[in-house]
């Protein structure tokens, strides 16, 4: 957990510092980072009261099959791994979109591991 609150953090920080102030921005990739923040919405929508930023897991409670998760078993996680490349893009800073998903991706593939272990014995509606 305090590793994506690292990374997140340090990819806030990398756009402050290194997209200048003046940089234009693409007009396409604002809409469709505007677009992935809806998504966002649904996301936390669809959990409801159990939306959270840690794996909790409650004992025979059934996995949510609503909204994006009837299709998709993490889709926040799509979305922030968009957001992490489509931001920097938005003023041409490839760079960090490429550093920032690559690193995002690693941290990924870890806690989809453990959040998939402790979803397992879970009930399925």
């Amino acid at each position: 957990y305090p590793l994506f609150i690292l990374l997140h953090g340090g990819w806030l920080l990398a756009l402050l510092i290194l997209v200048p102030p003046d940089a234009s921005a693409n007009p396409a990739l604002v809409s469709l980072f505007v677009v992935l923040q809806g998504l966002r919405v649904w996301i936390i929508a669809s959990l409801g009261q159990h939306w959270t930023t840690r794996i909790i897991v409650i004992p025979g409670k059934p996995l949510v099959r609503c909204g994006p998760y009837r299709w998709i078993r993490h889709p926040n996680y799509l979305v922030v791994a968009a957001e992490i490349a489509v931001l920097p893009l938005v003023f041409a800073a490839w760079k960090i979109a490429i550093v920032f998903s690559l690193l995002n991706t690693a941290l990924l593939a870890w806690r989809i591991r453990v959040e998939n272990e402790a979803l397992r014995r879970q009930p399925t509606n």
